[in-house]
């Protein structure tokens, strides 16, 4: 059970630009409970964006508008990593862009970092490759020094976190369409991979594995995406698929991660309250990490 051991910061970033929904995130996980399981509350990080404009030289959808939020959510991690002595941070976003203010935070507050990534989908898109140019298309390929430069160089040295520290988790990997295909094999074989059917057949078994890459004295942060879950199990988000896991299957994939000894930190991503319009998913995302987290 989460104890008071933690700080939360809301992170509403949703970078499509058209506030659908994630923008609201951290308002309905605290309207549900979240607020109350932490130590302190520090509010929402500046980064929302409004930018609809596709950069014509990168690909990347509000491109200046991404970089004003990763500062503003960095600065103001940084800050709160300084100020709550002795508390753990819980970023609550948003969409998986928050990434791109986290790792430039922990990379100048605490140093190299690891990344255990649990998403259902690589994040491993480009601003020319992606249909959107949504910076939560290529966010995982942005921290591993595969993108535009100047997202790239957000915390000031390439790569924020080397494709070797990243661990990949609950992606999936049969039944993709063309694009996803083309995404997934865009992924270097330096990254490890623990697929969605693969947690699925012994989710605690994946998580005690994962739990000890990619080496044993890194430091790591754990970011989830919701959309890990089956579609079935967790309709509102943005890009919901079959073939994930249930609710049971990923608090068992990660309470070996939220417990190991390395764990720096964890961010939520990709809920959206405009689609859960009874609380109903909200609570489950709340008492998930009331379980999960120490």
């Amino acid at each position: 059970m989460i104890t008071a051991d933690w700080f939360l910061l809301g992170a509403p970033w949703d970078c499509s630009g058209s506030g659908r929904g994630e923008q609201a995130a951290p308002a309905a996980l605290r309207a549900a409970g979240l607020a109350a399981l932490v130590h302190r509350d520090l509010g929402d990080a500046a980064c929302t964006i409004d930018g609809l404009e596709r950069d014509a030289h990168t690909g990347v959808l509000a491109l200046p508008h991404a970089l004003r939020a990763a500062h503003a959510l960095a600065e103001a991690l940084e800050h709160a990593l300084r100020d709550q002595t002795g508390l753990r941070p819980l970023v609550v976003g948003g969409d998986c862009s928050i990434l791109l203010g986290i790792i430039p935070a922990l990379r100048r507050s605490v140093g190299p970092v690891g990344l255990w990534f649990l998403d259902g989908h690589p994040d491993y898109s480009d601003g020319p490759g992606s249909e959107t140019g949504e910076t939560a298309d290529m966010e995982l390929a942005v921290l591993t020094d595969d993108g535009a430069d100047p997202l790239v160089e957000l915390a000031g040295s390439v790569p924020m976190v080397p494709a070797s520290a990243v661990v990949m988790l609950g992606h999936r990997s049969s039944g993709l369409d063309a694009a996803s295909v083309r995404e997934l094999a865009r992924v270097p074989s330096a990254l490890q991979r623990i697929d969605a059917e693969t947690i699925a057949t012994d989710p605690a078994a994946a998580g005690r594995a994962a739990s000890l890459l990619p080496e044993p004295d890194r430091r790591m942060w754990l970011h989830l995406d919701v959309d890990v879950l089956d579609g079935e199990a967790l309709p509102a988000v943005s890009y919901p698929q079959p073939g994930g896991l249930d609710w049971a299957q990923l608090a068992a994939v990660m309470e070996p991660l939220a417990r190991s000894r390395r764990l720096l930190g964890v961010s939520v991503a990709d809920f959206r309250p405009d689609l859960d319009p009874t609380g109903e998913h909200a609570a489950q995302i709340r008492d998930l990490l009331e379980h999960v987290l120490p």
